[in-house]
């Protein structure tokens, strides 16, 4: 069963194949020989399972009518159900190029393998192959001869041997012999001749000469186009060398070449090259003999591939009969080490102290271990938040705060390197190494001015500043060229300094061109968050239950998929004061109402391995501004800074259900502003100050205390509490 599926499978892709390039079943394949009488003849190729040659092919055939069998089955010796096709070429102008003939035969199909087809042949010749990949050397020729008599006779064939001889009819110093063929049939196909009696067969194609002294046999033959193979003839001489008193033997040498160990041994294979001269009558010939092997003559150099100790004698001879004397080279081929393929083992430790949030106090230090027990490791690397791979020599000390990553790769001797990993982490302030003096807080992954992305790793610089935060691009800019001035000087430091290349200096000042920043016009220094497109939307993150969908109208709503309580944040950068401008509106069904929030300097949230769900962190670590527009359910309505600062519905208000609000949450230091729709709703003064012992349980505490900086995110509740949420941007105050 196993071979009959293989044949089908074999059909349907072959099939496709054959499509492809043209071919088509046995019966389509049929030239149209529509009233041809009954064929004169019966041609019958077989096919089994080789893949390099026909079973059997016919090499002669008759000008007319003929039945062509094409038969690859279980009874021709097909058992894998391997298929095979019969095309005649008609592409090359060498060949008769008037049937084509394309069969595909194959033991599985619904005739067996065996297929016939009705063509005319003419006189000439026909090449046949087979088309499918990997089978290419299953081909040949069939010659066709006029109707009414077959070629059966060989062709005739000579050869005459030429040179100056002396008086014993020897050669002197050459002969040259040169071999003849003629058919009157079919025409000569080829003549070959053969060097001694045990030689190759040879293609002849001019004279051969033959210059060593000694007694000499060509042996020579023809076959013509029908195949007739005339007898093979020879010419038996002598050549001897010219006059001469040469009484000196040739200058012989030998040299080893090959890859070798420490020891001096040849790794998997020795060549051994042997040089001969001689000033006098000249070289006759040289020979070589493997061990206590017999002698052989010398063409080519000598391989050795077989492990063990080896001797190589050599010698020469000239035409006046000098003889050189043996010598020998002696050496050790071994077996090859194994290739090593395996790349290095990497891996990477962070230690520094932690606090309670998970952050590492002050300064975390990273070390990279890298082993190979191949070849060796050869170098390891690693690259800071984005930056450039450079050589790792010892721990990597990051005391800049904020988020961190550290990426890291290892080659070994053999060049396999192996694939790039990090370590991500987050480093808070500590009482250490005190914190840059950046003119910015940018720790988004790649160097934006204003909001023309450059692709430029945001790296962290010599100043401990990042590349962004030196562009200083949401200060508020009186003209557009002090703003490029800026930026050209800024960046004229950094190349300078070598961290950042041509390419980057002329990217991040045509993005500073591009900006804008400065013109009049310009918005008052806010980044956009999510701009309504699918490009920012994907830039949020969602952690949690429930979901967000982006709208075609260029909002956002919760609740749209899935329930439950969620988050999407913002994860590209922490902020510290600033200004967010949104508009939200209450989109949930005549049932509900909108229940949702503003979620503001809270820590990442993949950074806190004892919470189970990471939309809680920012829940308890962070400040919930309240969505909330209903009479009934939680007491903290909108406006209010939820589990710390209670607005009630009379102080909030409600507006209509579809109606766009605006929101502006102000924070400064520890004190929150909200807006709603211009109105100042609530303020609240977080007097604990910006040290943080996060609070346990599920209450987001009272104790007063939050960061002094984190990221933003909305709050999703579920799909019958739906928000919609559009043109979010932020200023840092």
């Amino acid at each position: 069963m196993r071979s009959a599926h293989r044949g089908r499978v074999w059909t349907a892709l072959l099939a496709a194949l054959l499509m492809a390039v043209g071919l088509t079943s046995a019966a389509s394949a049929r030239p149209d020989n529509t009233g041809l009488a009954a064929a004169q003849q019966t041609l019958t190729w077989t096919a089994d399972n080789d893949i390099t040659k026909y079973k059997s092919a016919p090499t002669t055939a008759v000008a007319g009518r003929t039945t062509i069998v094409f038969e690859n089955s279980v009874a021709t010796g097909n058992t894998t159900g391997m298929p095979h096709t019969l095309t005649f070429d008609v592409s090359d102008p060498e060949y008769n190029n008037d049937v084509p003939l394309n069969i595909l035969a194959n033991p599985g199909d619904d005739q067996g393998g065996k297929h016939t087809a009705e063509v005319t042949l003419k006189p000439g010749r026909y090449r046949y192959y087979c088309t499918i990949p990997g089978h290419g050397a299953m081909q040949g020729i069939i010659v066709v001869t006029e109707g009414g008599g077959e070629d059966t006779t060989a062709p005739e064939t000579k050869a005459k041997v030429d040179g100056a001889t002396n008086s014993d009819g020897a050669y002197v110093g050459s002969a040259t012999v040169s071999v003849t063929a003629t058919d009157e049939g079919s025409g000569v196909e080829k003549t070959e001749y053969a060097v001694g009696a045990d030689g190759a067969w040879q293609p002849y194609t001019t004279p051969v000469v033959v210059n060593t002294v000694g007694t000499h046999k060509i042996r020579y033959r023809a076959s013509d186009k029908a195949g007739n193979v005339a007898a093979e003839k020879a010419v038996d001489f002598k050549v001897v060398a010219p006059p001469t008193d040469d009484k000196t033997p040739p200058e012989t040498s030998a040299t080893v070449s090959g890859e070798q160990n420490g020891q001096g041994q040849y790794l998997g294979m020795a060549t051994v090259t042997v040089t001969a001269s001689d000033a006098g009558s000249g070289l006759n010939k040289v020979e070589y003999a493997v061990g206590d092997g017999a002698w052989q003559p010398y063409t080519t150099p000598v391989m050795v591939h077989e492990v063990g100790s080896h001797k190589v004698r050599y010698r020469a001879s000239d035409k006046a009969g000098n003889v050189a004397p043996e010598k020998s080279v002696e050496f050790t081929v071994v077996a090859p080490p194994t290739e090593d393929k395996t790349p290095p083992e990497t891996s990477a430790k962070v230690d520094g102290d932690k606090n309670s949030d998970g952050a590492y106090i002050g300064k975390a230090k990273v070390t990279v271990t890298a082993t190979d027990s191949g070849s060796g490791v050869d170098k390891v690397e690693y690259s800071l938040d984005g930056g450039p791979y450079v050589a790792y020599a010892a721990p990597v000390v990051v005391d800049r705060v904020g988020r961190h990553t550290v990426a890291y790769r290892a080659s070994d001797q053999a060049g396999n390197t192996a694939p790039a990993k990090s370590v991500a982490f987050t480093v808070d302030e500590g009482g250490g190494v005190p914190g840059p003096n950046c003119p910015e807080y940018d720790e988004r992954l790649t160097v934006f001015v204003g909001t023309v992305d450059t692709g430029i790793p945001n790296r962290v610089t010599n100043n401990r500043c990042r590349i962004g935060e030196l562009i200083e691009d949401e200060k508020d800019w009186s003209s557009h060229a002090l703003f490029l001035k800026h930026v050209k000087t800024v960046t004229d430091r950094l190349k300078k300094a070598a961290e950042i290349d041509q390419r980057e200096y002329k990217k991040i000042n045509n993005a500073a061109k591009r900006s804008g920043i400065g013109k009049p016009g310009q918005t008052e220094g806010y980044r956009p968050l999510f701009d309504g497109t699918q490009k920012s939307f994907a830039k949020w993150q969602h952690v949690g239950g429930g979901s967000f969908g982006l709208n075609t109208d260029g909002s956002m709503t919760s609740g749209t998929t899935k329930n439950g309580l969620g988050m999407l944040w913002f994860p590209e950068r922490k902020y510290g004061d600033f200004s967010l401008k949104l508009q939200w509106r209450d989109d949930a069904p005549a049932a509900g109402n909108a229940n949702s929030g503003v979620f503001v300097r809270f820590p990442q949230v993949h950074d806190h391995p004892e919470e189970s769900r990471p939309e809680w962190v920012a829940i308890k670590y962070g400040h919930e501004v309240q969505v909330l527009d209903r009479p009934d359910g939680d007491m903290y309505k909108t406006g209010s800074v939820y589990g710390f600062d209670r607005v009630g519905l009379a102080g909030a208000g409600v507006t209509p259900k579809g109606t766009w609000n605006d929101y502006e949450i102000r924070v400064v230091d520890q004190r929150y502003s909200v807006y709603r729709n211009g109105v100042l709703l609530n303020e609240f003064d977080n007097t604990g100050g910006q040290l943080f012992e996060p609070p346990r349980g599920d209450d987001p505490g009272t104790d007063g205390r939050r960061f002094a900086s984190g990221y933003v995110g909305l709050q999703v509740h579920g799909v019958t509490d739906v928000v919609s949420y559009r043109d979010i941007r932020i200023k840092e105050l």
